[in-house]
């Protein structure tokens, strides 16, 4: 590759953009660094029960600001970075202007929906939000209703959808987003540092326990038993065995699936979540009450999203705590249950973008075709030509923000706050992503295409073997070891 194509190339492709737009989301947020709130006035959506209380900008430094005005801030935000990038890669930059408002208006309107309270809401926030059921998707509810309403727009309004197209960029969307995800795993990665060095260590468990031992079963098992291509086994071996969406999302990416397969498995996902969530803490709490810290990491392993496995943490604290209490009379300090799943999860998110790089590396030397087994080499020029160049960014956001906690540990509370900030636009990008892919998206052909047995092959694998191998695991290492006990 010679330097005028590589240069070009810095700004005419999707993935280039991506990098450009989720750093320039960064780099806003890191004013935080220098006591300058930049990003703040984005929107946040909270999950709600009254309109009037939905929406609300980031940071309270613009708290006086209505929720309207900071969504309106934000749609131009998103328009104006994209908009950009489109007149640099030859799109035509008037269609695109009038397809994205109309797709941003759609997409987060879909996301807003889903984080309504009765929807969105988990067993541990019950009590804040005064209600007493919820079907308990977490606001991720919103990705799904996002892709549904793209896939009835793209399967029955054919005429809407063609005028949208231009703006439908599902590429761009979400390896914006994945770029501003390495932010925010950058920010977990050095809040566990300060953690005790006994749940550290023992947290580390779960890198060995999901990727090495999860992932190729599952991919084994997918290709072997499923007949599945190798564009729909990665990502789900990845979706199923690591983090759920955005592990799907980034492999997807990295071997360069098209982009409906990652969207498709993250939904199956995000369902799947939802039913863990109904009985895994109840089922900790019945047999693992006497192993507080075992059933903590099982959580950690076994729900695969970062909001549920957090969720259902809080919930088997709240659980495992009040029988421990009314049977051997034992009150634990609070927190610690919830913190070795936090840790868990933590140590299984920051391996993401590494092993997208792994993948993305392997896909490219043995040319692994999306629908055979064919392999060929191929030279270092052609690897990079093919490497996703989001995983760059990805890696950059994360080791800036963890190199600035280790060097200066007095500004990491900013550096948390501007991987927040950042982390609120991440959701409206992945948004975006699912509803484009629902506009793109032909049903028929998709599920001719093996749909039905993502299903089937997530529910052998999950109940099968991931929740009980998890559950070993978490045994092993976290058997016997119990949180400080609160007397007097």
């Amino acid at each position: 590759m010679n330097q005028k194509s590589t240069s070009s190339g810095l700004l005419k492709t999707e993935d280039w953009w991506a990098v450009w737009i989720g750093g320039l989301v960064f780099l806003l947020g890191l004013g935080q660094l220098f006591g300058k709130d930049l990003l703040g006035w984005a929107v946040k959506t909270n999950v709600w029960l009254s309109v009037s209380n939905s929406l609300a900008p980031l940071s309270k430094t613009y708290a006086y600001m209505p929720g309207w005005v900071s969504l309106l801030l934000t749609y131009l935000f998103f328009l104006i970075t994209t908009t950009i990038g489109a007149a640099f890669m030859g799109w035509n930059v008037k269609r695109f202007i009038a397809g994205f408002t109309i797709i941003f208006a759609l997409a987060y309107g879909s996301y807003w929906v889903g984080s309504y309270a009765y929807i969105a809401a988990t067993k541990n926030s019950y009590a804040s939000l005064k209600i007493n059921w919820s079907l308990g998707l977490t606001p991720e509810a919103g990705f799904i209703i996002a892709l549904i309403v793209g896939l009835l727009i793209g399967n029955f309004w054919t005429g809407l959808a063609k005028f949208l197209e231009e703006a439908a960029r599902p590429e761009l969307f979400i390896k914006t987003g994945i770029v501003i995800l390495g932010a925010t795993l950058g920010i977990k990665a050095l809040g566990s540092m300060n953690l005790a060095s006994t749940v550290i260590v023992r947290g580390l468990c779960a890198i060995a326990e999901a990727y090495l031992i999860y992932w190729p079963i599952v991919y084994f098992v997918s290709r072997k038993f499923f007949k599945m291509t190798p564009e729909w086994a990665a990502p789900l071996a990845s979706g199923i065995s690591i983090c759920g969406v955005a592990a799907a999302i980034a492999t997807g990416g990295a071997i360069r699936s098209r982009p409906q397969v990652p969207i498709i498995l993250s939904s199956v996902i995000i369902v799947f979540v939802a039913v863990e969530l109904l009985f895994l803490p109840w089922l900790a709490q019945s047999f693992l009450y006497n192993q507080p810290m075992v059933a903590g990491a099982w959580m950690g392993l076994a729900v695969k999203s970062d909001g549920g496995a957090v969720a259902s943490g809080a919930i088997t604290e709240a659980l495992i705590s009040a029988k421990a209490f009314a049977v051997n009379g034992v009150k634990w300090e609070p927190g610690w249950i919830l913190t070795v799943t936090t840790v868990t999860k933590v140590f299984i998110d920051i391996f993401i973008g590494i092993w997208a790089f792994i993948l993305a590396v392997v896909w490219s030397v043995f040319r692994i075709d999306k629908n055979s087994n064919q392999a060929s080499k191929v030279t270092a020029g052609e690897i990079w030509e093919r490497f996703p160049k989001f995983v760059i960014g990805y890696a950059a956001t994360f080791l800036i923000l963890l190199l600035i906690g280790l060097s200066a540990p007095h500004l990491t509370k900013a550096a948390t706050a501007a991987a927040d900030q950042a982390n609120g636009l991440r959701g409206i990008y992945f948004t975006l992503t699912f509803f484009s892919i629902g506009l793109i998206t032909n049903v028929r052909k998709l599920w001719a295409e093996g749909m039905g047995k993502i299903v089937v092959v997530y529910a052998v694998c999950l109940f099968g073997f991931i929740l009980w191998v998890g559950l070993l695991i978490s045994w092993i290492f976290y058997n016997g070891i119990m949180p400080p006990v609160i007397t007097g």
